[in-house]
């Protein structure tokens, strides 16, 4: 630990010397430093000074200087910093001015103790009158009470006065919440919000479902004198309004209101989670793939290279940088070393339970093959998505969707089966879009050309393919599972209809090639994951081919699921322990243990990982390939 803290305290003078270079050679030192401060950030704690503005740095220069201000800022450099951002706000540049307002919001939402010395210079800035910063201003001061809840309720008066000057969709949203969730203070909220609802057609959408929320909720906190409002804004939302979102919430609020009005309390009214601190938003997997890739072209754009290189094998941060050393229970392994069937000099002791060792004569797995013409049955194990229906033909226009995902030579795709039920007009070209996900994946293009298209009557089969974007990625809180689906838009582009559904994830699809360890790393990995973290499974009723190793390795492997060792149970007569190992195209790493006993269909599985979150999804992605 001593070694590492010296070694990390002399990068600090070189990184420093970096920023007196070209605005090119700055930037991109900057952009490495962003990934290097949310990894150790006391490496530059006390160098934010260099990370000031100059007046003459373009614009792509300041706003990385920005991120990283707000990422190094500090209780002890706080005052420091808001005089620095108060000046930024009054330069020329509008998206720097932004930036630097919002930069002031996302100081409150780190450091509580000095959120109010955060509102006080908002206020002033709301004072100067100028449109865009007042606009600014109101949007990070909502995020501000988001994160304090029922703290700065007096600032509200001020920000009421200055509803004449947004104009903004995102400054709107935020000052009619502001609004519909302190109704209960403001003595005049109905005839603010009423204001608003005299544009309300034409208002962006985001506008229109905060008018509604908020309209719900002033009318539940004072139902004498809003019950002609509220009827009148959900006349609007479900009769008057095209978008399916605003339609579909005011149908839920208008049942509410008129079945079970308490129920409607608790839930508009209900308590809100406070948000959290972004500041350092790269998920911990994906940032230790990021350092490993410093000064490449991953540590410019913060994105794995498969995310941007075709066929780009990823390889992680090797184990030996001091960028990458960390907590015992941080450390993790990116050894690139496939070659699992050789011995390490004679036979290893696998994780040496209750002396139960591999002996010289563990069988190895099948050597692939590359003879195209040969008679092997390699195909067989080709990954299959497994499609599941979607979405019915009445709620997408007469097209009855099926959808699943899997693999294929390293890339990822969502196969859709579409059966043109009963629209006339034949499906040629669809546009797809998907929500942020658990697993950072997003189209490589949106438009999907069908070929050829499906007339009335008939179906196909289209791929799409996906890619890994950290922006996708949402927060995932402590402890608690990733979520297995993924959200999916699609418009048909022959008819303009749009409709949305929600398939499973199958998360095999997004182990890299790059997974398989060798013995010693393995038992290494093993050893060091908390026994606690330890998942297990029973899968019962298997086919006679998922009990039989040698193909069950084969199957694997064509699923990017390694082969360790396998080894009998000692004084356990036809019992036989099998070891994998998996890592995902985003660096998360799973290894597992799957136990079989001769003449029984059934699998024992246990797993391990660093990755909570994602530990159930692997498990069942294993008791998934047994399966099928």
């Amino acid at each position: 630990a001593d070694a590492i803290r010296n070694l990390t305290r002399k990068l600090a003078p070189p990184l420093v010397t970096l920023l007196n270079s070209e605005p090119e050679i700055q930037y991109v030192a900057l952009r490495n430093i962003n990934l290097i401060v949310q990894k150790r950030p006391n490496i530059l704690e006390n160098e934010i000074k260099v990370f000031f503005c100059k007046y003459n740095d373009p614009i792509y220069v300041k706003m990385e200087k920005l991120e990283i201000v707000i990422k190094l800022v500090s209780e002890r450099n706080i005052d420091q910093v808001l005089l620095e951002l108060k000046e930024y706000a009054t330069e020329v540049d509008v998206d720097f001015v932004r930036k630097s307002v919002s930069a002031i919001g996302r100081c409150a939402v780190k450091l509580e103790r000095a959120a109010e010395r955060c509102i006080g210079v908002l206020l002033e800035l709301i004072q100067t009158k100028v449109n865009y910063v007042v606009q600014e201003s109101v949007i990070v001061i909502k995020d501000i009470f988001r994160r304090y809840p029922n703290r700065y309720e007096s600032i509200i008066a001020t920000l009421c006065d200055n509803l004449d000057t947004l104009d903004e969709p995102l400054a709107k949203a935020s000052m009619i919440w502001i609004i519909g969730e302190y109704a209960e203070r403001i003595d005049n909220a109905d005839e603010l919000l009423d204001a608003f609802l005299e544009t309300f057609e034409e208002e962006d959408p985001a506008v229109q479902l905060q008018l509604l929320t908020a309209t719900v909720k002033c009318f539940l906190k004072n139902p004498e004198d809003t019950q002609e409002m509220v009827q009148r804004v959900l006349d609007m939302a479900t009769e008057e309004s095209d978008n399916p979102d605003l339609r579909d919430r005011g149908f839920i609020y208008w049942r509410l209101l008129s079945t079970d009005p308490e129920a409607a309390k608790l839930v508009v009214l209900g308590d809100k989670p406070v948000i959290e601190d972004d500041t350092f938003k790269l998920e911990p997997n994906l940032l230790n793939v990021l350092i490993g890739q410093i000064a490449t072209l991953s540590s410019i754009y913060h994105k794995p290279p498969e995310a941007f290189v075709v066929r780009a094998h990823s390889r992680g941060a090797s184990s030996d940088g001091v960028l990458d050393e960390d907590d015992d229970d941080d450390e993790e392994d990116y050894e690139d070393d496939n070659d699992v069937t050789a011995s390490s000099g004679g036979p290893v002791d696998l994780l040496d339970l209750d002396g139960m060792g591999i002996t010289e004569d563990t069988p190895k797995p099948p050597a692939p093959t590359g003879d195209v013409f040969s008679d092997s049955s390699t195909n067989q194990y080709e990954p299959q998505a497994r499609m599941s229906k979607v979405c019915g033909a009445d709620k997408s226009g007469g097209l009855e969707i099926f959808a699943g995902f899997r693999q294929v030579n390293n890339k990822i795709f969502m196969e859709l089966d579409i059966n043109n039920i009963s629209c006339a007009v034949p499906v040629s070209s669809l546009a797809i879009q998907l929500n942020k996900n658990s697993f950072g994946l997003s189209p490589a293009s949106q438009q999907l050309q069908c070929t050829p298209t499906v007339v009335q009557g008939n179906s196909g089969r289209h791929s799409v393919e996906l890619v890994v974007t950290p922006s996708m990625l949402p927060t995932i809180p402590a402890n608690q599972p990733a979520n297995p689906q993924v959200q999916v838009a699609i418009k048909n582009m022959a008819t303009g209809n749009v409709f949305y559904f929600a398939v499973n994830f199958n998360f095999e699809a997004i182990f890299g090639p790059d997974g398989a360890l060798d013995r010693t790393a393995f038992i290494d990995a093993w050893k060091s994951i908390d026994d606690r973290k330890e998942l297990y499974g029973t899968v019962s009723d298997l086919p006679a081919a998922s009990t039989d190793i040698d193909q069950i390795q084969a199957k694997f492997t064509a699923n990017n699921v390694f082969f360790i060792a396998r080894r009998p149970v000692p004084n356990a007569e036809g019992q036989e322990v099998v070891y994998f190992s998996m890592r995902t195209v985003t660096g998360m790493e799973f290894l597992a243990e799957l136990t079989f006993k001769q003449g029984i269909n059934a699998c024992k599985v246990c797993l391990k990982t660093e990755s909570a979150s994602y530990g159930v999804l692997a498990r069942l992605a294993l008791e998934n390939l047994l399966r099928n």
